[in-house]
């Protein structure tokens, strides 16, 4: 509670100095605004009280005097707002630039806290698993189920290095592409038969055609599939259904992952494939993930012009689509 509130004071600290800036700046521009009119005015009386009144060219230099005191009054104001105008701009540009950094850092700090999590979640599982066969005499059964636990970890570990690694090579513009034609029917097919392995306990429902081929990254569609399965397993409960079917649509491949979770709401729709974006609220989240999944997944379906894209399952969960060219095998 106390970090939270530490956090947030530390937070408002650089919004406080903003704001209190940009008031001054107003302020004295107001200030000059005003200065610069009386001023002008002084002027005007000064000219004015030179002039006599028996001259018989008075009004004409009295009127000369009242148009120049005019034309700078509206000079002042055209000057006056053009740099309000400027002001406001370079204040907006600004505060939107502060917001879109403050909310990279926390996403940023939110994925560290996130990728401890995750990467010391399967280690601490693995070791006990290995102390524990270490240590107990236990059946074939036994060994056996702690064994799989144990690689199902480290294919979890596996996974999230990957993802971790692919991310920064692509965002660093060093990964090389492999492109060569690929089995979809295949990739897809055993990616739902290693998920159904791990998680037997869920009903799992899969329509998946044979002959379909796609120009790509085998490395990359594979974590594009992948992804988009795990993501339908993280965000359902442990008893709800996972649909997976991979198609030919009017000549073109569809892969679609649906699943009966919690949902994603339209408000979120827009930031899901954005980095680090995670759904729901960071301080009460306890579903784990780094937000990289689905950042990645749009980043290889843009890369391999693929069309991703997400709609809502009715009456609860989301429907991840992707759409892409086939190629003759």
């Amino acid at each position: 509670m106390a970090g939270n509130i530490y956090k947030k004071r530390r937070f408002n600290r650089p919004n406080l100095v903003y704001w209190f800036l940009l008031l001054y700046i107003i302020a004295a521009l107001a200030w000059w605004f005003i200065a610069l009119n009386i001023q002008n005015r002084q002027m005007t009386e000064y000219k004015l009280s030179l002039l006599t009144h028996d001259d018989i060219s008075y009004i004409p230099k009295a009127e000369k005097i009242y148009t120049d005191r005019d034309r700078k009054t509206a000079q002042y104001i055209g000057e006056g707002l053009f740099i309000l105008i400027v002001i406001l701009v370079g204040a907006i540009f600004l505060y939107t630039a502060i917001r879109r950094q403050n909310r990279i850092h926390r996403q940023q700090q939110n994925f560290m806290m996130a990728i401890t999590h995750e990467l010391k979640t399967p280690i601490s599982i693995a070791r006990l698993n290995l102390e524990t066969l270490l240590k107990h005499a236990l059946n074939d059964a036994q060994k056996e189920k702690l064994l799989k636990s144990s690689l199902q970890e480290i294919n979890r570990l596996n996974t999230l290095t990957g993802n971790i690694l692919v991310s920064a090579q692509l965002e660093g513009g060093s990964y090389r592409f492999d492109k060569e034609s690929l089995d979809m029917s295949k990739i897809v097919g055993d990616s739902c038969q290693d998920f159904i392995a791990r998680f037997p306990g869920r009903p799992w429902h899969t329509e998946i055609a044979n002959g379909i081929y796609f120009t790509g990254d085998p490395l990359l569609i594979q974590i594009l599939v992948n992804n988009l399965i795990e993501n339908a397993v993280k965000y359902s409960a442990p008893d709800a259904p996972v649909y997976i079917s991979l198609k030919n649509q009017n000549n073109k491949g569809l892969l679609e992952v649906k699943d009966e979770g919690v949902g994603i709401s339209q408000k979120e729709r827009k930031r899901i494939f954005q980095k680090f974006y995670r759904v729901g609220n960071e301080d009460t989240r306890s579903t784990q993930g780094t937000g990289l999944g689905l950042y990645l997944c749009s980043k290889i379906a843009r890369d391999h012009k693929m069309v991703i894209s997400m709609v809502s399952n009715q009456p609860q969960g989301s429907i991840f689509t992707v759409h892409f060219n086939m190629t003759p095998s």
